[in-house]
């Protein structure tokens, strides 16, 4: 009997306000960009697709296993237009949904721990009955993080289709409004993302990196 086949969409192109507009996805923690974390957590578990919605950096990840490409990028239009209209950008690219995974990673690239979150999602994911229609992290105060789940491609493809303005600024909760999802309890390690400056030292301090300290 085989396994779940996946793909993923990673979101990577909103604007960090709270960081001053610096391009979150592309901190370093633990020497490597969450970008490129977030990357390979999901190239480590099969997904394909992979496709990035953000602009594409001049620098980084472009190649999984053996040198193949693993990165279809897309960016919503018009840019900025927020996380759900990223998702809608994601299923444009019809060749490369073919064939289409049962289940597709929907992940902002702001998780430290990505690679346990991803290995925790798949896991859980076997254990779900047939009829749910994905799965996220929740995290110590019970709230769903919705952009580190886990959905049937053919739900999650329809829930994007069907919303209006091509998602442009929709909530996430519009998107998976309508959707069976169980909601994982979790640590704080897997749900913590990079929102603030302090967040990022914070994440660096936990990955052993050395921090700089404040003159």
């Amino acid at each position: 009997m085989t396994g779940p086949t996946f793909g993923a969409i990673l979101l990577a192109g909103g604007r960090a306000s709270r960081v001053d507009g610096a391009a979150k996805p592309l901190f370093e923690v633990g020497g490597q960009t969450l970008l490129a974390r977030t990357i390979a957590a999901v190239v480590a578990v099969g997904a394909n697709p992979v496709v990035v919605a953000a602009p594409r950096p001049d620098t980084g990840p472009a190649t999984g296993r053996d040198g193949a490409s693993a990165v279809t990028w897309v960016r919503e239009d018009p840019p900025f237009g927020g996380p759900v209209a990223g998702v809608v950008a994601a299923f444009a690219p019809v060749a490369a949904w073919e064939p289409e995974p049962e289940w597709t990673f929907l992940l902002a690239c702001d998780l430290p721990r990505v690679d346990a979150a991803v290995e925790r999602l798949s896991a859980d994911i076997l254990l779900l009955p047939s009829d749910t229609d994905g799965a996220c992290l929740a995290d110590p105060s019970s709230r769903p993080q919705w952009l580190t789940g886990l959905y049937r491609t053919t739900a999650l493809r329809a829930a994007a289709a069907a919303m209006p303005d091509a998602g442009r600024d929709a909530p996430v909760r519009d998107l998976v409004a309508d959707l069976a999802i169980a909601a994982i309890a979790a640590s704080a390690d897997l749900t913590d993302d990079v929102d603030t400056w302090e967040d990022l030292k914070r994440a660096r301090a936990r990955a052993g990196d050395a921090v700089e300290e404040e003159s």
